[in-house]
C-alpha cells in the first residue's frame, strides 16, 4: 500500500464523572460488559500474557495509529476490551494479577504470539519506567514522536473534545507552569497520586521529548528503544511498519490496511503562538537530533535544514 494513511476518527468515550443522562448509563454499561467479558475469558487460576512491548507514547503522535496497524498481525494481540490500560501510570495498585486479566491467554495466541498494549502517558509519568521495568524485563518501548508544536496543539484539541479542558489554546499555554507546579513531585512522593493537570494539562511540557527519552534510555538502555518519526508513518507508512517488526524481532505477514485514528479537525493555530512554540522548541529539538543521530522530519520540512546526521 503506499500514499500515506487515510484518516478515520472513531467515537470516544469520556470518562464517567464528565458524563451525563443517557450518556452515563451507556458507559456504566461498557463498563460492566467488559468486566464480564474479562471474568469469563480467564478461567480461575489462568493468568493472561503479559505484554513484549509496549507502545508508551508521545500522546497526540499517531500511538492509535501504530497500535491499529500492529493489531492486525496475526502474531500481535493487545487488549481487545481497552484502548489503554493504564496499569503502570494511574492502576498500579491493582497489582499484576489485574494488568495480566487484561490480555489474552497463551493458548489463544499460540507459543509465537506477543502481547503489546499502548498508553502514551507511560512515557510521561515519571513513576512508569521503573515500574515498566520491573514487572516486565526485557520489554520493548516503541515512542512515536511528532512535531511538538503541532502535537501541542492537537493535545489541547483532543483534551477540549474529551472535557477535560476549558481554557482556548493560548491561556491553556500561560496557565501550565501553574498548573503542573510540584505535580510531578507530589506523583513521586505519593505514588497513589493521579494528577489531572499533570495528565490532561502539559500541553508544552509533553513535546519535550528527550527528557523523557532520556529517562526511558536510564532504565532500559537505548537498544529496547525504538523511535518513529510519526510524519514519515502518515507519509510512507511500509518503510516504518518494516522498521518496527524488524526492531520486535516479529516476522513480516504482509502489511495492514493503513488508517490515520482519531484526527481531529480545528482551526488554524495563530500565528504568533506558532511562533512562540516553535522558538520554545528549538533548543529541545537540537537535542532530540542528537540524540536520535539525526534530523526529525519538522526541521527539515520547509527548507529550514539540509538531512544530516548529528
Amino acid at each position: 500500500m503506499s500514499g500515506g494513511l487515510t484518516p478515520w476518527a472513531p467515537p470516544d468515550v469520556n470518562r464517567l464523572e464528565q458524563l451525563r443522562g443517557p450518556a452515563l448509563m451507556t458507559a456504566y454499561a461498557k463498563q460492566a460488559v467488559s468486566s464480564l467479558l474479562l471474568a469469563a475469558r480467564l478461567p480461575a487460576g489462568r493468568l493472561g500474557m503479559l505484554p513484549g512491548f509496549l507502545i508508551v507514547g508521545a500522546q497526540r503522535a499517531g500511538t492509535s495509529s501504530m497500535k491499529r496497524a500492529l493489531s492486525q498481525h496475526p502474531a500481535l494481540f493487545n487488549p481487545i476490551l481497552y484502548k489503554e490500560v493504564h496499569y503502570f501510570d494511574l492502576s498500579y495498585h491493582r497489582g499484576l494479577g489485574w494488568y495480566r486479566s487484561r490480555f489474552p491467554l497463551q493458548a489463544r495466541a499460540g507459543t509465537t504470539g506477543v502481547a503489546f498494549e499502548s498508553t502514551p502517558y507511560y512515557m510521561f509519568h515519571p513513576l512508569a519506567p521503573e515500574r515498566i521495568a520491573r514487572d516486565l524485563p526485557g520489554v520493548k518501548l516503541l515512542v512515536l514522536v511528532r512535531d511538538p508544536t503541532e502535537r501541542a496543539y492537537s493535545a489541547h484539541a483532543h483534551e477540549v473534545y474529551l472535557r477535560y479542558e476549558t481554557e482556548p489554546f493560548e491561556r491553556a499555554l500561560e496557565l501550565e507552569a501553574t498548573r503542573l507546579e510540584g505535580e510531578e513531585e507530589r506523583i513521586v512522593t505519593e505514588p497513589g497520586y493521579a494528577s489531572y493537570s499533570h495528565q490532561h494539562h502539559a500541553y508544552r511540557t509533553r513535546g519535550q521529548y528527550t527528557e523523557q527519552l532520556e529517562r526511558l534510555e536510564q532504565v532500559f538502555g537505548r537498544e529496547r528503544i525504538h523511535v518513529v518519526d510519526s510524519e514519515a508513518f502518515f507519509q510512507t507508512p511500509e518503510p516504518v511498519y518494516d522498521a518496527v517488526l524488524e526492531f520486535l524481532g516479529v516476522p513480516h505477514r504482509g502489511y495492514p490496511p493503513f488508517k490515520a485514528y482519531n484526527a481531529r479537525a480545528r482551526s488554524p493555530m495563530p500565528g504568533s503562538v506558532r511562533a512562540a512554540l516553535e522558538e520554545h522548541y528549538r533548543p529541545y529539538d537540537e537535542h532530540l537530533a542528537k540524540w536520535l543521530g539525526h534530523d526529525p522530519t519538522w526541521r527539515l520540512r520547509a527548507g529550514k535544514l539540509q538531512p544530516r546526521s548529528v
